[in-house]
């Protein structure tokens, strides 16, 4: 008998042992799941450690907890067990309102008595609920003066004791600690968990996933912003088109679109990431090819010296579809600016140009010297001479009478460009005409406020040769 009762003892210790082990394993196993999950979304250990302690935390109150308790977890990823505290906080009669509790508020039972008593209560309610009626509006009027002198008056939040500890009490637990500050007090720990507290546990981790998902790719986008991103086409909802970032999807307004570019479903686009945008579904991009930093940052990828900071690109001036006037600069003596933009047989350019659609290019060098930035930034029309006006920022240039049209542009384009490039409104004048007429000006104007008969002065400008009407066929300046 005493071995059969040794042995029955022995098969107990190891069954314990057993569900010991496979309780803690599947909570190691719970903890790696979560792992990998944040791993695939890129999330930090931190923060799936603090998504796994609140769902553990969740479950635990769901099945062992009181109602207004605060209950803390702490998950050891190496031992893969959690432990479970109470948090309180500090509190005196400065801080809460301690009400006295009846022995009905104690025992609700008590209050209602019999069944007797019970009926007397509900025939007393009713008498007075039929007496009150014919004064309720006066007792309505009361009420709400009451409510809002009690408004007006900052009340102390009620003592909880399951959620507040007083100060005496505290301080046999702790030492100096102070009114204000959390006491956390360890409990008893549990490995098992019913039903509705796992299913507790479930909804908690898919929430913080998605939450600590959406923060990470904000964070990531945020740092993208300002910078060019490849993507792929992936819907056109009438003239907005969608673009697949990788993690987010994008979107392309009509306005920040090319003139005349089509997108169709799968094709490979690279786009200028101009906003982000904080959102409860996940980062707001805001897309743009039609932005002139786009082409900085084209520049900035296809060549090396201006990725390196040899060569600067110093300012930008781009009608979206159609040309881009670009200033460029470098302070080191045998680096020639313009050269490495254009490339070995205008490779580097090109490239930039097949990306934009066949955006034509103009590439400049860049001076101090104002006239002679003026008078680079209107090529490729040859300028005779420039006067400037240093208080009105305003010149007035001179060119050849054959080259009049080149220098004023398709619709004014060619020193409208050159305007914006410099910062300076320019008036472009023919060589053989009176210095007090002016024949173009230039401001900062769109393209079709300028129409192409106003360009050039009815009363005494030649009307120019049909070739030399348009900036179309000029080559880009190496």
């Amino acid at each position: 008998m005493a071995k059969k009762k040794r042995v029955v003892e022995e098969t107990e210790e190891e069954k314990g042992a057993a569900e010991e082990g496979s309780l803690s394993g599947r909570l190691g196993e719970f903890g790696s799941a979560v792992m990998q999950i944040a791993e695939e979304k890129g999330i930090s250990k931190e923060r799936v450690l603090e998504v796994v302690e609140a769902a553990l935390a969740a479950a635990y109150k769901k099945d062992y907890g009181k109602r207004g308790q605060v209950i803390r977890a702490e998950f050891d990823e190496v031992k893969k067990d959690a432990k479970f505290f109470l948090v309180k906080e500090v509190v005196d009669e400065t801080t809460r309102e301690f009400v006295e509790e009846t022995p009905a508020d104690a025992d609700p039972r008590s209050a209602e008595g019999s069944g007797e008593a019970r009926a007397m209560a509900g025939e007393g309610r009713i008498a007075e609920k039929k007496k009150s009626g014919e004064n309720l509006s006066a007792r309505l009027d009361e009420s709400a003066r009451q409510a809002g002198a009690l408004a007006e008056e900052e009340r102390l939040p009620r003592f909880n004791p399951e959620r507040d500890m007083l100060l005496k009490e505290a301080k046999k637990l702790k030492k100096g600690i102070k009114i204000g500050e959390m006491i956390e007090l360890p409990l008893e720990t549990h490995d098992e968990f019913g039903r509705v507290a796992a299913q507790t546990a479930k909804q908690v981790i898919i929430q913080r996933i998605r939450e600590a998902e959406r923060e990470a790719m904000f964070e990531e986008y945020k740092e993208k912003e300002g910078q060019v991103v490849n993507g792929i086409v992936q819907r056109v909802e009438g003239r907005n088109v969608f673009v697949d970032l990788g993690k987010s999807v994008g979107i392309l307004f009509p306005s920040e679109q090319i003139e005349g570019e089509n997108y169709r479903v799968g094709q490979h686009l690279k786009v200028y990431l101009v906003r982000v945008e904080s959102d409860t579904k996940g980062p707001g991009l805001l897309l743009s090819r039609a932005h002139p930093e786009m082409v900085r940052h084209l520049f900035s990828l296809e060549v090396p010296e201006i990725f390196t900071g040899t060569v600067e690109i110093k300012a930008i001036a781009r009608e979206a579809g159609s040309r881009t006037k670009i200033a460029v600069f470098s302070a080191e003596e045998g680096v020639d600016p313009i050269g490495s933009c254009v490339g070995q047989k205008g490779t580097r350019v090109q490239a930039i140009i097949d990306e934009l659609g066949g955006e034509k290019i103009d590439i400049i060098e860049w001076n101090e010297n104002v006239e002679k930035f003026i008078a680079a930034a209107l090529s490729p029309a040859k300028v005779l001479s420039a006067k400037l006006f240093e208080a009105e920022r305003r010149a007035i240039v001179k060119v050849p009478n054959d080259q009049l049209s080149l220098a004023i542009g398709k619709r004014g384009q060619n020193v409208r460009l050159a305007a914006k490039l410099t910062g300076w409104k320019i008036d472009v004048m023919s060589d053989d005409l009176p210095p007090v007429e002016k024949v173009a000006v230039a401001e900062e104007i769109a393209p079709e406020e300028v129409a192409p008969e106003k360009a050039v002065s009815q009363e005494s400008a030649p009307e120019a040769p049909a070739g030399e009407t348009s900036a179309e066929g000029t080559e880009t300046k190496e």
